[in-house]
């Protein structure tokens, strides 16, 4: 589904520089610095939404602590031992190893896991109360194995420990093994899967990867100067001052409350109050959205207006619209209306599946070399081989299925949930990789359209006790492995050959980030009580989770019909704007809007969307594609500046002790 319109404006001009290089891009020193890379955001992620409360570093797809510390790299640290010595200095494509293990990292240290990994196991036996009765409702039908147990390990872990108190270490031990032996086959398929799909996605439809733009121009080098092209041009500095100036001036605020107040964002009630019309500017989204193509662009904002007028007209019952309306709870996450969730879990299925017919014949090589060794399928510059890849899969998927079954999820039930669950991976992977929507979840999550399509009853109270253990790595999914993973292996093109070693850097980035991660987490719980952390990781979360399920234990109820029916009209819908567009070049509507337009962080970005295509569109048609190359710079400076006064106003916070210096949402 590339668009086969416009050229590939995503080119990188080092390319051919970065992969003529005749030398092993796994260097000692390249591997320390990502092992040092990794540790950096993996320890100050958790720091810094816990204890300084400022911006995020590892939230989303667009990586902002990786971004940040790839630019202190290239601009200044790598810079100095050029001026001194040029072979001191690290080679394109040792940098980018260094990020692409900070990319795996933000995946893990933060919103990806190690943030909603501990607070969920120990929530249900601390919120439990006389009214919501959860040690009857919920703590019988939660594994035990999982969980951590003992009163002063649960509500220390909530409260602080008491002066001089110990670390309960031990509370955490056990189930932090068993959470292992899901977590390690899970994201080996995460990764793995990208490696069978990267030869389609990049090579037979060359989807153009926009993510990877910033940091293959902020390692490109000329050669001609120490400096990297992108730091000498003026225009990149003019966006980066812009964003850069408006943060500082917003933190300035937050230190001295008197300085006059920049806000980014504001609203509108419509639709008689029962709604609210939300303006965001975000200087980062503003420069991400200049690179995804017009009509991705124009069609995101367009389905996410028309959703929003839609669930207005519904709650104001006008033309007897309030008959459409969905009364099935499907828990907080993706779209806000029931209907929009299951619309969108079509639109998904529709996306995924449609891909792997198109990318059926590569499918069939990849199978042939990896079961029957076919010497005519080359799988030599994959960062695994196709017979690694597809025999670990299976494998690994096979330990994931029976570790689900084993936490208390029926057969038929777990089967739907991991089938919904890695179509969401899979597709909201392949969104970004195609037109580089950085902020971007699934209209639903895998276990609420389980829940709702089979019913409560088929799942028994052991499985919906088991399936809110699942909310830890699959349901408040802004980030995930899957598609850092397609990005590294994007970025891996630019790398010497002999790749098979970056799998293994990959591995070990997982597991330094997971274990890092976690360990500071239960730590700084019970060093400043989990009360006084993250008031979304640590309550809200962990409620909205548990909540769901102790309501789903409580009230009992068969299959949502009404559902199966909205998701057979999204898938086709969906299909009807695929097959349209390739028919028809003028046709104006990407189904990547239909797809992920209706969810709630497009109704936070729909104005800074508009505003990028808006500027785009202009550009294009009273400059053609010269001038849209000539202003990216200024597009692709917003996002570095905005990550680097973010990523100062940090070292600052933890200097002075300043905490909620927040600057940067999305």
């Amino acid at each position: 589904m590339t668009n086969s319109t416009q050229p590939n404006t995503f080119a990188d001009p080092g390319a051919h520089h970065l992969s003529s290089v005749n030398s092993s891009a796994f260097s000692v020193r390249a591997l320390t610095i990502g092992v040092i890379g990794t540790l950096l955001i993996s320890l100050g992620a958790p720091y810094v939404t816990n204890v300084v409360k400022g911006s995020a570093l590892a939230y989303d797809f667009t990586t902002p602590g990786a971004v940040f510390l790839l630019l202190v790299l290239t601009a200044v640290a790598n810079v100095i031992p050029g001026l001194l010595r040029p072979r001191w200095r690290l080679a394109p494509w040792e940098l980018l190893i260094v990020y692409m293990m900070m990319l795996i990292a933000s995946a893990i240290a933060d919103m990806g896991l190690a943030s909603q990994l501990p607070a969920i196991l120990a929530a249900p036996a601390y919120y439990a109360s006389v009214e919501n009765r959860w040690d009857e409702v919920l703590l019988p039908y939660i594994k035990p194995e999982l969980i951590p147990h003992g009163e002063g390990a649960v509500r220390y872990f909530f409260e602080k420990l008491p002066r001089g108190a110990a670390i309960p270490w031990r509370a955490w031990v056990q189930p932090l093994f068993f959470w292992g032996l899901l977590l390690c086959p899970l994201y080996f398929v995460m990764i793995a899967l990208m490696v069978i799909l990267r030869k389609q996605w990049s090579e037979n439809e060359k989807l153009v990867y926009p993510l990877t733009t910033l940091p293959m121009e902020m390692v490109h080098d000329d050669s001609k100067s120490p400096i990297p092209p992108f730091f000498r041009n003026p225009i990149m500095w003019i966006g980066f001052g812009i964003a850069f100036s408006f943060g500082c001036l917003v933190a300035l605020h937050n230190y001295y409350p008197a300085f006059p107040e920049v806000k980014y964002s504001s609203g509108i009630p419509w639709f008689r109050g029962t709604m609210s019309l939300p303006f965001r500017l975000s200087f980062p989204m503003l420069g991400f959205f200049y690179l995804v193509n017009l009509e991705t662009a124009f069609s995101i904002w367009f389905f996410n207006l028309l959703s929003q007028i839609f669930r207005g007209l519904v709650n104001i019952n006008a033309f007897g619209m309030g008959a459409l309306k969905m009364t099935e709870d499907m828990g907080i996450y993706g779209s806000p209306d029931p209907l929009f969730k299951q619309l969108g879990m079509g639109a998904m299925v529709a996306l995924v599946v449609g891909g792997f017919w198109q990318a059926r014949e590569h499918l069939r090589n990849v199978f042939r070399k990896a079961l029957l060794n076919d010497p005519s399928v080359d799988d030599s510059e994959e960062v695994m081989s196709y017979r690694f890849a597809v025999i670990g899969t299976a494998i690994s998927s096979v330990v994931i299925a029976v570790w689900l079954c084993w936490s208390g999820m029926p057969v038929a039930p777990m089967l739907l949930f991991l089938l919904t669950t890695f179509v969401i991976f899979i597709g909201l992977t392949r969104v970004v990789s195609e037109s580089g929507l950085s902020e971007a979840v699934a209209s639903t999550t895998g276990s609420s359209f389980a829940v709702a399509g089979l019913g409560t009853r088929a799942f028994t109270d052991a499985g919906l006790g088991a399936t809110g253990l699942t909310y830890i790595w699959c349901s408040d999914i802004r980030t995930f492995v899957m598609a850092s993973a397609a990005t590294s292996l994007k970025l891996a093109e630019l790398t010497p050959p002999r790749r098979r070693n970056l799998f293994w850097c990959m591995a070990f980035a997982v597991a330094l980030s997971a274990v890092s991660s976690i360990a500071l987490t239960i730590a700084l719980s019970y060093i400043h009580g989990g009360l006084k952390l993250s008031g979304w990781f640590f309550q809200g979360g962990p409620n909205a989770c548990w909540s769901y399920i102790a309501d789903k234990i409580r009230n009992p109820r068969g299959p949502v019909l009404a559902g199966w029916s909205a998701t057979a009209i999204g898938v086709a819908i969906m299909w009807t704007l695929q097959v349209v567009r390739q028919r028809f070049l003028w046709w104006p509507f990407h189904p990547i809007g239909f797809c992920v337009g209706t969810v709630w962080i497009m109704d936070q970005l729909w104005l800074t969307c508009m505003i990028a295509w808006l500027l785009k569109a202009i550009i294009l048609r009273y400059g053609g594609f010269s001038s849209y190359h000539r202003m990216r710079p200024f597009f692709l400076g917003l996002i570095a500046g905005q990550f680097t006064v973010n990523g100062l106003w940090i070292l600052i916070d933890m200097a002075t002790g300043k905490q909620g210096n927040f600057i940067f949402w999305i």
